[in-house]
């Protein structure tokens, strides 16, 4: 049996897990993320993956990062996170392991693992959207991780969908995760309990009584229970993401779209919004067939499956 890691760092977790040729999660671990040094979060992940490979033959290591990485797998150029910049992440962690290493976005790294083991198996062009605190996504052509001359595209939830819209923290105006993500649905969620609470009433319990006391998960709750407010939300959310799923199809011309992410596990919630205005703005929709749109299948271990799988063709 053909062995690798794979790792996910966050902002506050590093997960870790044993995964198969199948995509199949053996056993994990975890650890806090410890701080914003380098070379300490480095000792972390080298600790998992001593922990792991103790006794077993593991042939590579890969590792998902939130940040851009660059062409060749080995550096993280920007990491809001972990204020790296232009860190030697793969020279680091090899160093420590004496094992092969490969560093990956960590959303690419998950729309990996959809493609191949989850909601997109079966398909040659996805696109996973990964609707979390952002809005991070990955592609998937030709069956092909697609990610441009710097290693560094499918920064999706940066595309501008409204000039001169809402700031983000990029510095632009107007990107699409301002409008579809997890904080943006707390943000709708907010205001509408604000300006109409007696269409929050749920909603509103549910926080506190206080509109900037409503969480994701508060809207969530919310929603399944019958919530207005909290429905409108979602809609709200969702017909923006079937507006930029448009703009990709335009482009890309994928045949499936994947929907992953914290916020993706309202399912339907979100879903039916996005796939109706989807439909409706899709181009030459009469002449083609349409996209299919699906639910990520893999939950939280999508990205340390993807970079796994991707470390099992390191040279």
């Amino acid at each position: 049996m053909t062995l690798t890691i794979g790792v996910d760092i966050g902002g506050t977790k590093v997960a870790a897990g044993l995964v198969d040729a199948s995509g199949h999660v053996l056993t994990t671990t975890r650890r806090s993320t410890p701080s914003r040094v380098a070379s300490a979060v480095e000792d972390v992940v080298a600790d998992v993956i001593r922990e792991l490979a103790a006794g077993r033959d593991v042939r590579a290591v890969g590792i998902g990062a939130a940040g851009l990485v660059d062409a060749s797998r080995s550096r993280v150029l920007f990491a809001p996170n972990l204020a790296w910049r232009d860190e030697p992440l793969r020279l680091g962690v090899q160093e420590r392991v004496g094992l092969p290493v490969i560093v990956e976005n960590d959303a690419n790294a998950a729309a990996w693992a959809e493609a191949k083991f989850g909601a997109g198996r079966g398909e040659s062009f996805v696109i996973m959207l990964t609707v979390g605190t952002g809005l991070g996504g990955g592609i998937v052509l030709n069956g092909q991780l697609y990610r441009g001359r710097l290693g560094i595209a499918a920064e999706i939830g940066h595309m501008i969908l409204a000039p001169f819209g809402r700031p983000c923290g990029c510095g632009n105006r107007g990107c699409w995760e301002c409008y579809a993500s997890g904080t943006a649905l707390v943000q709708e969620a907010q205001e509408l309990a604000s300006t109409a609470p007696a269409t929050a009433l749920r909603l509103l319990e549910l926080a506190g009584g206080e509109a900037r006391g409503i969480t994701g998960a508060c809207v969530t709750q919310a929603a399944l229970e019958g919530d207005q407010a909290a429905l409108q939300a979602f809609r709200a959310i969702g017909e923006w993401l079937g507006h930029g799923m448009a703009s990709l199809a335009a482009v890309l011309d994928a045949g499936v779209f994947i929907i992953g992410g914290g916020v993706s596990e309202a399912g339907e919630l979100l879903r039916e919004p996005a796939m109706k205005i989807f439909e409706d703005q899709l181009t030459a929709r009469s002449y083609r067939d349409v996209p299919d749109v699906r639910i990520a299948e893999l939950g939280t271990t999508a990205g340390l499956i993807g970079a796994a799988d991707l470390a099992r063709y390191v040279d």
